[in-house]
């Protein structure tokens, strides 16, 4: 009888004990029965007209919407898109070549690093940053290196919004090296909801071009930017398009998270090995769904620029709430920074820390205890911004917590209530 080695136990990435943040502090508000504003997506029904169109795919005589669909995409769906980009970008794009739908935005990231990323190569990231980055760069065997955005400090009573987030440029040089093979740029960023300015951009582009460097540009959050912010592709700068690779999704693009549609799109020269590995874990997406998300954009499309846009009318919808929920905060002593971009909206706590008995928790950082003490006393659940650092930059954020504000305006009103009735405590 064979004998299984210890060569074949999970790799450390996959063997960690940690809970995803994510699931952790779900649960956490699960057990408290706490209204929870930490999960980054809406309380409420999708946009109007799409769960129509999806029962209408559903009961299609068309067989064929029920059976695999092209490995790299649905016809339909990747010819919307490319219909949709072109413009944007600034240049043709092959539906066929250069896209390819993904399982959510999270595979299209994992797909770009294993499809890129070689033992010991290098993949530079600004911190805060997804707790998936680490993981999937180790998977691959690379190393992951960080870059901080700071903020710049303000005179008191100055609105603090989150273009105060910034990187040192020196600092950015620095991490460069002959190592150096991809840079993450998460824009609008999250969990800061930073939308990067056209002289960030230029800086991170001449960068990854003086050292050959493949940008992944993950753009989920391109519709949901606040005026009078505007979204700038990376892709679209000089020399960009080559050597970078951009991710969205139904999540951020639709509000419909749940359904997991993603996409990619760029060169064919490097959607080429995204494809490969797709083609060799997923195998290809759910076709009713890639069906209904060719529809949803194909009207939108044809409204582009008008307020009944959906990607016009979402970020004007959110403005009211984000600005709502920033004056609740800013009223109980907390102090927002208003995103530019997102859902959601990163808080200074520390304000509070002097007035409130936090020896009951025992989680090493106080952001993490903050967030548990007010879901197990107050019955409000927000999310931690340490989990988003690596142990050497968790100093960073431990005085800011997260807040998403894509929720019901009873639900809003229900967390104001919450906090105007500690604020009495107090």
């Amino acid at each position: 009888m064979c004998e299984i080695e210890d060569k074949f136990k999970l790799p450390a990435p996959f063997s960690s004990k940690e809970k995803p943040v994510w699931e952790e502090y779900a649960q956490l508000a699960e057990d408290h029965n706490a209204l929870d504003l930490g999960q980054g997506f809406p309380d409420y029904s999708p946009p109007t007209g799409i769960a129509e169109i999806l029962a209408e795919v559903a009961l299609s005589n068309n067989s064929l919407i029920h059976q695999y669909t092209r490995d790299y995409g649905h016809p339909r769906l990747v010819s919307t898109l490319s219909k949709l980009y072109t413009p944007l970008i600034g240049r043709e794009i092959n539906p066929q070549t250069e896209i390819l739908i993904t399982i959510g935005s999270q595979e299209a990231l994992f797909s770009s690093i294993m499809g890129h990323v070689d033992v010991g190569e290098e993949v530079v990231v600004f911190e805060p940053f997804s707790p998936w980055y680490k993981s999937m760069v180790k998977a691959a065997g690379g190393v992951l290196r960080t870059v901080p955005l700071k903020l710049k400090k303000k005179t008191a009573g100055q609105v603090m919004t989150s273009e105060d987030w910034i990187f040192d440029k020196s600092e950015l040089e620095g991490v460069f090296n002959i190592k150096t093979k991809m840079l993450i740029l998460n824009n609008p960023h999250s969990p800061l909801g930073k939308v990067f300015k056209l002289e960030e951009l230029e800086q991170i582009a001449e960068l990854c071009k003086k050292w050959n460097v493949l940008c992944v540009a993950e753009e989920v959050y391109e519709w949901v930017v606040y005026k009078p912010n505007k979204h700038i592709r990376i892709a679209s700068l000089q020399n960009m398009w080559e050597r970078t690779i951009t991710i969205g999704s139904t999540g951020g693009t639709l509000s419909l998270t749940g359904w997991q549609v993603g996409w990619v799109y760029g060169p064919t020269k490097l959607i080429h090995n995204l494809m490969i590995v797709h083609q060799q874990s997923v195998y290809t997406g759910t076709t009713p769904l890639q069906e209904v998300v060719a529809t949803v954009l194909e009207k939108e499309l044809a409204q582009l620029g008008q307020n009944d846009c959906y990607f016009n009318s979402l970020p004007t919808e959110l403005d009211a709430k984000r600005l709502f929920l920033a004056k609740v905060l800013t009223d109980v002593g907390m102090k927002p920074i208003i995103p530019q971009g997102g859902y959601s909206m990163v808080v200074d706590w520390s304000p509070l820390e002097s007035r409130i008995d936090l020896s009951t928790e025992t989680d090493k950082w106080k952001d993490c205890r903050f967030i548990k003490w007010m879901t197990k006393n107050l019955g409000l659940q927000g999310i931690p911004l340490t989990p988003f650092y690596p142990e050497s930059g968790k100093s960073l954020g431990e005085n800011f917590v997260q807040y998403c504000f894509f929720k019901k305006d009873a639900t809003l009103e229900k967390a104001a209530q919450i906090l105007t009735d500690w604020k009495i405590k107090l």
